[in-house]
């Protein structure tokens, strides 16, 4: 049997704001919140095709600190949608900003957007081959 890559952290300055925007914004599942002991949970989003972070609360100053700066400023998380244009509106509306207009590539449609922690997303609907 092969590895295979289960979880990414991600710094967030409080688990319920990760569970708000992750789930609530971003329509991830909530797979897990379950108590540590001390404060610290293990909180684990995703998406329903695979795709998993773990919602790390920062725990001390240079934790803080990396928070929406843990890929050096470049995209660093990608979202699928199967619908670009209702994806992108419903994300407006929960108050999601985005860095560009969406721009047609040789793999799909895609715009950068931030989350509320500053870390640069790519979301978009792959191109459909086959057809």
């Amino acid at each position: 049997m092969g590895t295979r890559l289960a979880l990414t952290t991600l710094v967030v300055p409080d688990y319920d704001a990760g569970i708000a925007f992750f789930v609530g914004a971003l329509g991830f599942d909530l797979i897990e919140d379950s108590d540590m002991g001390g404060g610290k949970r293990w909180v684990v989003v995703g998406g329903k095709d695979g795709g998993r972070l773990l919602l790390a609360r920062a725990a001390n100053e240079a934790q803080t600190a990396a928070i929406g700066n843990q890929t050096g400023g470049r995209v660093g998380f990608f979202a699928h949608t199967d619908d670009f244009t209702s994806t992108q509106a419903r994300l407006v509306d929960a108050g999601v900003t985005f860095h560009e207009e969406p721009r047609h590539e040789s793999y799909g449609t895609v715009a950068v957007f931030s989350d509320p922690f500053g870390n640069r997303w790519d979301l978009i609907e792959p191109k459909v081959t086959g057809q």
